[in-house]
């Protein structure tokens, strides 16, 4: 068959990818003039099994009651004028509730353990570099009733298959020394070893190439506008060139894989996503002082920040803000990211030379994605993954692919179908 993939971000590109391997004539179409521009262009690096567990937690409510009014809360809901949102809202609030919260991060855990090693068998095979570590990631805790909190849900994971132990302070120094400045402070922290980091964006540049050496056609620099049905089905693409000029792409099979947008998009068939964009900030810089810099990915749950180490660079990434499709730097939430890193490791990172960037991370209420079939005999699903799409690409990449091609897909997953 002939398949249209829309969107060449990392969803997009492992899309195209695994389904080039099953033998498909396969075109990948992006409005940027390279891939991986946007949602996946400096993302917080990290391969994270271990942040299965969703925001939307039992603790979610009060802790969004706390944070209010609050220029650099780690999540921020500007309220708009905007039903979706509103909506999407009231949809995050119920996905707080326990039963909810487990039967998300199960899900998450399932895929992301499954697409990780897809990951490794990949880099393996195609000889992909990209700044990788495998190293694991350590989530530390200054706050103690955090920190016994989190000591239950990562029981929990592990009982799902996620390997992600508790340790003490004075262990998590001995695997993170860059930690010891903050050492009197710290509580504990957990490590799941498994886990991994890398620069997202070089990856999903990387294996585009592959794509192209194995026959994948990318038309970028064309921003679709329109996705047209008839007698049930994709008949068309509507798209205009980078000059405004009108374009109709045809295959047989369509795989929707747009990011936020991809909402925006289905909508018009009648197809609703639950999909919102969720902005978020990252901040590169170049490591100034290689002693106080990290060398493990560690995640700040209070604060939401995560961080990697991507060669000779620092990779800072986190907060959330509910704030529709606007993508406008907000320098006071680059400011205080930069305030946590000189807090935590002084004079580790270059701040002066550091490079600002924001973008929307496509989220569902309950962060688990939409992977399968629409409703539409020949539109196939594969937007929604939220703050996981390093995490989650390659397994919804290689489970998409299987699904068109009328195979089961290997993942233990709730895939869509046909709704």
């Amino acid at each position: 068959m002939k398949v249209i993939v829309l969107g060449a971000g990392l969803i997009g590109i492992a899309s195209a990818y695994f389904l080039r391997q099953q033998g498909h004539e396969v075109m990948v179409v992006d409005r940027q003039a390279k891939p991986a521009a946007e949602t996946s262009f400096a993302n917080g690096g990290q391969i994270s099994v271990s942040n299965a567990e969703p925001w939307a937690n039992p603790s979610a409510p009060l802790q969004l009651l706390k944070w209010l009014g609050r220029a650099d809360a780690p999540l921020r809901f500007r309220l708009r004028m905007d039903p979706r949102q509103w909506r999407w809202g009231m949809q995050f609030l119920a996905e707080c509730r326990p039963g909810r919260t487990s039967h998300n991060t199960a899900q998450l855990i399932r895929l992301g353990t499954y697409s990780r090693e897809v990951l490794r068998q990949l880099r393996r095979e195609r000889g992909i570099a990209y700044d990788h570590r495998a190293q694991g990631i350590l989530h530390f805790y200054t706050s103690r009733k955090a920190f016994e909190n989190v000591a239950i849900a990562a029981a929990r994971m592990r009982a799902l298959g996620c390997d992600r132990r508790v340790i003490s302070a004075d262990e998590a120094v001995r695997i993170e020394p860059a930690l010891g400045h903050i050492g009197a402070k710290l509580v504990g922290a957990t490590f799941t070893a498994e886990d991994e980091s890398g620069d997202a964006n070089c990856f999903a540049r990387e294996l585009a190439g592959r794509c192209e050496d194995d026959g994948v056609q990318f038309l970028m620099s064309h921003t679709v506008t329109a996705l047209r049905e008839a007698g049930g089905q994709i008949d068309h693409v509507e798209a205009t060139d980078e000059d405004g000029r009108f374009q109709c792409i045809r295959g047989d099979a369509y795989v929707l894989a747009m990011g936020s947008t991809s909402a925006l998009l289905a909508k018009p068939l009648g197809i609703e996503l639950p999909i919102y964009p969720l902005k978020g900030y990252s901040v590169t810089m170049p490591v100034k002082d290689p002693a106080m810099a990290h060398q493990v990915s560690l995640s700040d749950d209070a604060h939401k920040l995560v961080f990697s180490r991507l060669g000779d660079r620092l990779r800072i990434a986190g907060t959330a803000e509910l704030n529709g499709y606007e993508r406008n730097l907000d320098r006071q939430r680059c400011e205080a990211i930069l305030k946590r890193v000189e807090e935590l490791f002084p004079g580790a990172g270059d701040g002066a030379q550091a490079r600002f960037w924001t973008g929307l991370r496509p989220a569902t209420p309950g962060n688990v994605p939409i992977i399968g079939r629409s409703r539409l005999r020949n539109l196939f699903l594969n937007a929604g993954h939220g703050s996981l799409g390093w995490t989650l690409s390659c397994g919804s990449g290689k489970s998409i692919a299987r699904i068109i091609s009328g195979l089961e897909p290997e993942a233990d997953f709730s895939f869509v179908g046909g709704a």
